[in-house]
């Protein structure tokens, strides 16, 4: 099977709340292998070359994953409640702004793999509610 059709044989199983904690799970897992290591780094050049072998990839990544969210929580149709809709808009500007300290070797990545660990988990409840 090719990738394009196991792609679109997934988007047909799965929701898109399923999707998203999919995809949120990997991308945490990646950036997780490199957050001790990254945040107890003790020099700016160990954090350059934590962010040259896969960080970097994983932190741009998980932002745009996050970026897709925000959009979607902008969108009108997005029936998710209001309340809920402007505490995830807050978080992924959040998630924007600690990025780029990541990068500028100013942040650790641990609150960041806390925050998507939190939404992952969210995400888990909401789908054993959804199937009981």
């Amino acid at each position: 099977m090719s990738i394009n059709a196991y792609r679109r044989t997934l988007r047909e199983v799965e929701s898109p709340r399923q999707i998203e904690r999919r995809l949120l799970s990997t991308v945490t897992g990646r950036m997780e292998q490199m957050a001790d290591k990254f945040d107890n780094a003790e020099s700016s050049y160990e954090r350059l070359v934590i962010l040259a072998t896969g960080l970097r990839a994983a932190l741009a990544e998980n932002q745009r994953i996050w970026s897709a969210m925000k959009y979607d929580l902008t969108e009108e149709g997005n029936n998710l409640p209001h309340e809920l809709r402007a505490r995830l808009l807050s978080l992924a500007i959040w998630v924007e702004k600690t990025t780029s300290s990541i990068l500028g070797g100013t942040a650790g990545v641990r609150a960041l793999t806390t925050v998507n660990n939190n939404i992952i988990e969210a995400l888990n409840v909401q789908q054993l509610r959804e199937s009981a």
